[in-house]
């Protein structure tokens, strides 16, 4: 081993100032050398199959090249270089290539498949099971089955799908930076309040320039289509914006997705039929909930049927004030936001400016750590001495009710240069016990909110509180599992469109008295949170919920039917397709130019292919989970306890429904989400 190479170091946190590109590739080569060895030894081994002579040594050599990429990754995230880029996506080449070639690996295959046949499966504990359950599916959607050519091909496939995904994301950051706007006079900014003011204010000083600096990162575009008074402004940001890495826009052409978008869904398309599905949907449903490609979009259909009506009412209103109190005859897709939240203020006297000042970051985090405590019995505690890859990365440790240190976690939570948007949960370190040795797991949190400025810290709108919320949901399931075996502790193995529920689950308490009391204080006054403008954000909870949830399903029937009606004679049709379901689903028809799926990483890149809908069938289960909670105290400790027991402890270890029923007593009611939206 390489003691020079941090990446080669089996320590139990990554060194994220040692880590350099030029470590990638050497360590990765290394491990995967050593993986190839080990797993032709053990194939040449002719004693009988069991769990721990078979399994467990596959999943301490994943665990190890885990542990090396994990932070190679993470950093290609929050910290991109050309350097790292490049070596990231060598090593990426890599990696795909030999995890299909494990897949494909018959030897391997027959090594696991014997175990079922041995004596001692039965009475094997419930997550060995699973793991080796699982192990057999994932093998067969490798094309372990398949003869030459198709074999190779399908590898090909694969390694090609790897390099498109990171090529696609890349573009959408490279978009996302090229373009900004330079402004000198304040005037321009009317509208724009002081908090916005001040993130556009550092975005400048950044960049050694005067004035304000309008950039595509998230905080900016939000101040803008939010609040801006000048609509060419709006427009100008939406148009940046909705036409990144495509063929429109101010940059088109430059940072181009269209022939990636192509190029991915034909592959999918091909190897999805290589393994005998009819198409990429129905292939990823293998490991999902959802039992056919018909009940999705039966599922989804329905909820169109109940939530457009809603939805067309509220534009309908939309407009009428927009023209009436605003002097906008012909409402766009820019002015849709900036409308929205004016009449929010009219309707009910509420607007996010006058939340923020009660939603510091620290004390949000403060009290969402509280709640954790008071609801599942672990605490999380700052610790300074962890090696981050920036200064404002935070690292807590978690401690049980008895104060055993079970867990760590990673907080990043601000929009910065080389750092992708949006907000995710990812793994760090899973729990692994493997002989004597137990590894804890350590998750990375990461939001991108408007940081700190000279005058006043990082406020959160209440929509920013959800979000963090909801990714500390997630990483509550990675941190709080109690399996032993990283292919089905935690968020792993848990089928997809099910792997929201904790995540989702959480957000609700971002909405309970109870739970807002404990750090909902002005950041100057300390006054709590007042009574009277809770009931305002509770009478706005369902403000344009209609609205919300047609955008939803735009996004889930776009996806699925891209990829359950790829034809290769067609090609993807990814315009023609999206304006079909706009025609069917959206209320609001943004302009012929817009191109919302150049930018749509959750699906090209993000590992949610033909999976979006999950966010929809999830919160059927995260709504009703929640609705017991409700009926037993929303900071009842036995319930929470339960919930930890029966959802977070047990992670992929059984099928998502079968730990659902355990918490809940029943099946889950379907109408949940719709009560959830206030649409019951």
């Amino acid at each position: 081993m390489d003691a020079t190479n941090p990446l080669l170091v089996d320590a139990e946190l990554p060194a994220f100032s040692q880590i350099r590109p030029e470590h990638v590739e050497p360590a990765i080569h290394a491990i995967l050398a050593d993986y190839r060895q080990a797993i032709e030894r053990l194939t040449a081994e002719s004693q009988p199959r069991t769990f721990a002579n078979t399994v467990l040594p596959q999943e301490s050599l994943e665990e190890r090249l885990g542990r090396a990429w994990s932070p190679v990754s993470h950093l290609h995230s929050v910290k991109d270089s050309d350097e790292l880029r490049k070596a990231y996506s060598t090593a990426l080449e890599a990696i795909t290539e030999h995890a299909t070639e494990l897949g494909q690996n018959r030897e391997l295959y027959a090594a696991v498949e014997a175990i079922t046949h041995g004596g001692g499966y039965a009475g094997l504990e419930r997550p060995a099971r699973t793991l080796i359950e699982h192990a057999l599916r994932d093998f067969r959607l490798s094309g372990v089955a398949l003869e030459e050519p198709a074999r190779s091909r399908f590898k090909a496939i694969a390694n090609e799908l790897s390099r498109l995904g990171t090529e696609f994301e890349e573009a959408v950051l490279d978009a996302t930076e090229a373009w900004t706007e330079h402004l000198t006079d304040e005037a321009q900014l009317a509208g724009i309040p002081e908090s916005g003011r001040a993130v556009l204010r550092e975005y400048a000083r950044e960049k050694g320039l005067d004035g304000w600096l309008i950039t595509l990162r998230q905080p900016s575009v939000q101040a803008v289509l939010s609040y801006a008074d000048d609509r060419r402004l709006r427009e100008r940001v939406y148009a940046a914006y909705s036409t990144r890495a495509s063929d429109q826009g101010p940059n088109a052409g430059k940072f181009d997705n269209s022939q990636r978008i192509n190029d991915i869904l034909a592959l999918r398309h091909e190897a999805a039929q290589l393994l005998g599905f009819a198409n990429a949907a129905e292939e990823s449903l293998a490991t999902k909930m959802a039992p056919s490609t018909e009940k999705v979009l039966a599922f989804l259909h329905d909820l169109v049927k109940k939530a457009k009506p809603v939805a067309e009412k509220e534009l309908a209103q939309l407009r009428e004030f927009a023209a009436n109190a605003l002097g906008i005859a012909d409402l766009q897709a820019w002015d849709v936001g900036y409308a929205s939240e004016k009449l929010r203020e009219v309707r009910y006297q509420l607007n996010e400016e006058e939340l923020k000042p009660y939603f510091p970051l620290d004390a949000v985090l403060n009290g969402l750590f509280a709640i954790t405590e008071r609801v599942f019995g672990v605490r999380l505690q700052l610790r300074d001495d962890v090696d981050v890859w920036n200064p404002d990365v935070r690292y807590y440790d978690v401690y049980d009710a008895q104060g055993e240190r079970i867990a760590g976690a990673y907080v990043d939570l601000f929009a910065r240069s080389g750092k992708r948007g949006g907000a995710w949960m990812d793994v760090c370190r899973s729990r692994f016990r493997n002989g004597g040795d137990l590894h804890r797991p350590i998750a990375y949190l990461t939001c991108n909110f408007a940081p700190p400025t000279a005058a006043a810290p990082s406020l959160l709108t209440h929509d920013d509180v959800l979000t963090l919320f909801h990714e500390f949901g997630h990483g509550l399931h990675h941190l709080l599992t109690e399996v032993d075996y990283p292919s089905v502790s935690g968020i792993s193995g848990v089928e997809w469109d099910a792997v929201e529920l904790p995540s989702q689950f959480l957000e609700n308490f971002g909405w309970q008295r109870e739970s807002l009391d404990l750090f909902a204080r002005h950041f100057q006054t300390g006054e709590v949170l007042p009574q009277t403008l809770f009931e305002r954000m509770q009478a706005a909870r369902y403000f344009q919920a209609g609205m919300f949830l047609v955008r939803q399903l735009e996004f889930a029937l776009f996806d699925f039917r891209l990829h359950r009606e790829f034809d290769p004679a067609r090609g993807a049709r990814t315009v023609e397709l999206l304006q079909e379901v706009r025609a069917e689903v959206a209320v609001v028809q943004p302009p012929a130019w817009q191109r919302f799926a150049h930018g749509f990483t959750h699906i090209f890149s993000g590992g949610y292919s033909a999976g979006y809908y999950s966010y929809l069938w999830a919160e059927v289960l995260s709504a009703d989970a929640f609705g017991r909670f409700e009926e037993e105290g929303v900071f009842n400790r036995q319930t929470g306890d339960a919930f930890r027991r029966e959802v977070l402890a047990v992670g992929g270890s059984r099928p998502a429904l079968e730990s659902f029923i355990a918490f809940r007593g029943r099946e889950p009611d379907s109408t949940a989400l719709l009560r959830s939206y206030g649409l019951a």
